[in-house]
């Protein structure tokens, strides 16, 4: 079970409901399943949970003190518990690592986020105009959802070039990329310190909540990335939760030439394998 099939498994559920919910109601879905939601005051860190009865009836209950964009999230999160029977694990993790996440909560995550912003309708929703954080903002409210989630969806689903960072801590936490920038292996790992030179830090090292945006070199931020592009980062830093979030992007055609290995670097022409002529090249001479 990859992400893609789980992408590919959410969409087909949505495609099968009559009037996919982007404007509020989640109903649609809670029928779809059998499901009843529950609101009730839980303890603080705990979302929600789903018990199913004898009769095949689930109970969805979420954590009614969270903000209305989480309980959402929870509730399209629960139901894809349900449907890609994954038991939940949500044992304690650091915060910041994300990468130690259970696999079946990062595989509900990635369904529940299908759910809430399904593929077609965000598509005609989105705007043909540069990436800007307005444009996130407006995305989050028109599919009620938080910004980290509209600004992940986004990412991932650029025509262009685009990456959205998020980082605690001083650390990158996680990464969303878009097709073309996972086709040519730009990685930003995960634990990575958030890189010199970017706007990110330079937010952050400020120790006050502000938002900024200007032009830095792509390889601070990619790994193993050829030196000498920009990309335009816009930046946005809370001091009180100590989190820090960056949305990436530049060209199409600043994207690198030649083919890449599976660590992402730069093959050159001259450094491949000779053509095959049917001769041998080595002195046989030689062992």
């Amino acid at each position: 079970m990859d992400e893609l099939w789980v992408r590919q498994k959410a969409r087909g559920f949505v495609a099968k409901v009559a009037l996919p919910p982007v404007f509020g109601d989640l109903t649609p879905y809670l029928e779809a399943i059998n499901a009843k939601l529950r609101q009730e005051e839980l303890e603080q860190g705990e979302s929600g949970y789903t018990i199913t009865k004898p009769n095949g009836r689930h109970i969805v209950t979420v954590n009614s003190t969270e903000t209305l964009e989480r309980q959402r999230f929870t509730i399209c999160h629960e139901i894809a518990h349900i449907l890609l029977e994954l038991p939940s694990s949500h044992e304690e993790v650091p915060s910041w690592s994300y990468a130690k996440r259970h696999p079946n909560e990062v595989a509900c995550d990635t369904f529940a986020s299908e759910l809430l912003m399904p593929y077609k309708l965000w598509l005609d929703k989105v705007p043909p105009d540069d990436p800007s954080m307005e444009i996130i903002e407006n995305l989050a409210v028109t599919f009620g959802t938080s910004f980290p989630a509209a600004a992940s969806r986004y990412a991932s689903l650029s025509h262009r070039p685009c990456a959205f960072v998020t980082m605690e801590r001083g650390a990158v936490r996680y990464a969303s990329r878009s097709t073309s920038l996972r086709n040519v292996n730009a990685q930003i790992p995960a634990r990575s310190i958030i890189p010199a030179g970017s706007v990110a830090k330079r937010l952050r090292e400020a120790v006050v909540s502000a938002a900024a945006a200007g032009e830095v070199a792509q390889d601070i931020w990619f790994d193993n990335w050829k030196k000498g592009g920009v990309l335009w980062e816009i930046s946005r830093h809370f001091s009180s939760r100590d989190t820090t979030v960056s949305l990436l992007w530049f060209d199409e055609d600043e994207l690198p030439d030649g083919e890449l290995d599976r660590f992402g670097t730069s093959i050159d022409e001259e450094d491949g394998l000779e053509e095959l002529t049917g001769h041998l090249s080595w002195n046989k001479q030689k062992r």
